[in-house]
């Protein structure tokens, strides 16, 4: 139940404003400081890992502390690199007088839903088949919940859309060959790029569904609205087969918090409790206090890092 502590892979989620980035640092630092080499990487658009750990971190793999690295990924970096690799992959490919005209509409295509969406991904896929040798722990701070799903869910989207791709091109080259070439196989570049690519994504799909080697942790706090998304976002996570199997719950009121404004507040917290412990029956929760001040400087993170470690280590 509790593979956190095994699992070299961990994306972690959740709604906006809870504590992801923040929890997201606190299990990279834990991780490190237990002498894991741990490589911590930002995908949400509005970073926030450099002003936790108060250094610049970009798109270079970038020392933070002893076992801990940090890499921001630019979604728009990321695109434009993307739409120049699909570009130098139809070198040779395309007739010249239709190369202007096949850039233009990759260009068009840069811009449309999705497409910082794919780069992104496949950023995400390199990252994991190059480093995940090299660390022992790669942690993902993923962008708000909708976006999360949207970007895990690719993996299988994709591999579903390039299956049909792949077939469609089998079958043009075999009537290419029975018509014009008297039934030999032809060569095709496109073919080879798109299996190389399929095989791929098929590589890191199978990583991410092997539970034993990826996990996926959401973070929410104890209020109505994070609840009713943290369970959205595990059904939606289900129909993909991938499974949330820890939630942080963060912010929780210590007992030491006194006041009868406090008080009502922790009898509703008390409520919402206990409403989790019923709906997440399937995942481990991992309970965090609300801490007595923003966590802004390291001191305050190493304070988290220390609530973390007794909840996974320490609880039974």
């Amino acid at each position: 139940m509790n593979e956190i502590k095994n699992q070299s892979i961990l994306f972690v989620g959740g709604k906006g404003g809870v504590g992801k980035s923040t929890s997201a640092s606190a299990l990279a630092l834990m991780f490190a400081k237990s002498g894991r080499k741990t490589l911590i990487i930002s995908t949400d658009p509005a970073h926030n890992l450099g002003d936790i750990f108060h250094k610049k971190i970009g798109e270079e793999i970038t020392p933070l502390f002893d076992n801990l690295w940090g890499l921001e990924i630019n979604p728009e970096l990321e695109t434009n690199k993307y739409i120049k690799g699909v570009k130098n992959n139809l070198k040779g490919m395309v007739k010249s007088s239709m190369v202007e005209e096949v850039h233009r509409q990759i260009d068009m295509a840069a811009s449309a839903p999705g497409a910082e969406e794919a780069a992104l991904f496949d950023k995400i896929v390199s990252v994991i088949l190059e480093e995940k040798e090299e660390f022992d722990k790669i942690i993902f701070d993923t962008a708000p919940t909708g976006h999360t799903i949207r970007l895990l869910s690719l993996p299988e989207l994709m591999g579903v859309w390039m299956d049909g791709m792949l077939e469609r091109r089998k079958k043009t080259n075999k009537n290419y060959s029975q018509l014009l070439n008297d039934g030999e196989p032809v060569d095709d570049p496109i073919f080879d790029v798109l299996q190389r690519r399929r095989d791929k994504f098929a590589r890191v799909r199978s990583i991410m569904l092997n539970s034993a080697e990826t996990g996926f942790i959401f973070v929410l706090i104890p209020e109505r609205l994070p609840i009713l998304e943290t369970e959205k976002a595990i059904e939606l996570m289900k129909k993909h087969h991938l499974n949330i199997q820890g939630l942080i719950v963060n912010k929780i009121l210590p007992p030491s918090a006194d006041g009868s404004f406090l008080k009502k507040r922790k009898e509703q917290e008390k409520d919402y409790l206990q409403m989790m412990k019923k709906k997440f029956t399937d995942q481990r929760l991992y309970e965090i206090p609300l801490l007595e001040e923003d966590v802004c400087t390291l001191n305050h993170l190493e304070s988290f890092v220390q609530h973390l470690q007794r909840e996974v280590y320490d609880k039974v």
